[in-house]
């Protein structure tokens, strides 16, 4: 029965269910057997492997999900998206042997104790469509699999934010609100989302905003030691966040850096005439943190249908925010207003007869769609991007 039998499935389930206490040590097991068996598969991912594991797992879970539900569709463009972002990495078609090889060895060996002629058929069958989709549509796409760029200039605009501007050896194809993967010199295979914040460019002009993470590697260390000439490397771009121009009026909701696609989708529009009518909120934790209110005073101050409205959770600045530019912003613009951002955009209403879309941390997309929606915002209304 193959992948028709979802009781062979729902074992296979539970196997690498990333909530199981036995996922990640098995999970282990195939990156060693599979780098045993192809030691060039190695070079293809940073010495650290923790979040490389879990986001493995978590990839097989979802899709094994699927296909016990006997949904396909998603999964098929989700291995077919991914194969082709891993050429990046430099993954050739030899190596999708040798991980075939290396995972199908380790579930048999975690499974040997149920293991039948069921078993063996959906599992078989499972690792053929994940490497089959992969190496398939890999193979297929005739483009480059990244391109380099060049640091033009690096803005410390706030403590904690970084616009980076760069000129990329050739163009770069995206729509307004997309993001891409990107890898700096300081960390080399370790690859993070960013969205450019302004739309594609003919000459290969970028611009991205770059906030630091907590905890994080790569953010801090972008912050900390881009220099004008280092050379970044840039994917292919991911994402669906859109603007129906017929769709009816607009609602933006943009925390700290996630204003960075939504100024992008805005600068898109400014290319018409007519517009609907766009309202967006600009939040971050101090009024310093509102980086970037003097483009968007601009931009408002000729596009009658743009209003802005800056919030911040504090009403004052913080000792240090002397040391980086005044972000205060000039006359034009709706009155900051203090609070977290789903209590203040939740005051002016339910907002359910507009588009909506929300771009920042996990936490701030989650709280304000929530928010809106218990004022009455149809779900389906709501655009983010992943949220994992």
């Amino acid at each position: 029965m193959g992948l028709d039998d979802r009781d062979a499935l729902q074992t296979l389930r539970a196997a690498v269910d990333p909530q199981a206490p036995h996922s990640d040590a098995l999970i282990g097991r195939f990156y060693t057997r599979w780098f045993a068996v192809d030691a060039t598969a190695r070079d293809l991912f940073p010495p650290d492997l923790t979040h490389q594991r879990r986001a493995f797992g978590q990839a097989l879970g979802w899709l094994l999900t699927e296909m016990i539900a006997q949904r396909a569709e998603e999964p098929v463009a989700f291995l077919a998206q991914l194969g082709r972002d891993h050429r990046k990495y430099g993954v050739t078609q030899a190596h999708y042997a040798t991980m075939r090889e290396a995972l199908l060895t380790t579930l048999h060996g975690h499974l040997t104790y149920v293991w039948d002629g069921r078993i063996a058929e959906a599992t078989i069958d499972f690792v053929d469509l994940v490497i089959g989709v992969m190496r398939g549509a890999a193979d297929a796409e005739q483009g480059p699999p990244f391109c380099d760029g060049t640091v033009l200039e690096h803005i410390r605009a706030t403590r904690d934010v970084s616009v980076v501007r760069l000129q990329l050896d050739q163009p770069l194809a995206y729509h307004p609100g997309q993001y891409v993967t990107v890898q700096v010199p300081q960390w080399p295979r370790r690859w993070r989302y960013l969205s450019p914040s302004i739309p594609a460019d003919g000459s290969g002009a970028v611009e991205f905003h770059i906030r630091s993470v907590s905890g994080g590697m790569v953010s801090p260390a972008i912050i900390g030691e881009t220099q004008v000439g280092d050379r970044w490397r840039l994917s292919h771009p991911h994402g669906g966040l859109h603007v129906d121009r017929d769709g009816g009026d607009v609602l933006m909701v943009a925390g700290s850096t996630g204003l960075a696609p939504l100024r992008a989708l805005i600068s898109d529009l400014c290319r018409y005439v007519d517009n609907p009518r766009v309202h967006l909120f600009f939040g971050g934790r101090y009024p310093c943190d509102l980086y970037d209110l003097p483009t968007l005073w601009e931009i408002a101050s000729m596009n009658p249908w743009l209003s802005v409205t800056p919030v911040s959770e504090f009403s004052t600045n913080p000792p240090w925010a002397g040391d980086y530019p005044d972000h205060e912003p000039p006359r034009g613009l709706h009155v900051r207003q203090t609070g977290l951002l789903p209590e203040v955009v939740t005051r002016y209403g339910g907002w359910g007869d507009r588009q909506i879309l929300i771009c920042g941390s996990p936490q701030m997309v989650t709280a304000t769609k929530t928010a809106l929606i218990d004022k009455g915002a149809p779900p389906e209304r709501i655009q983010h991007d992943p949220l994992s």
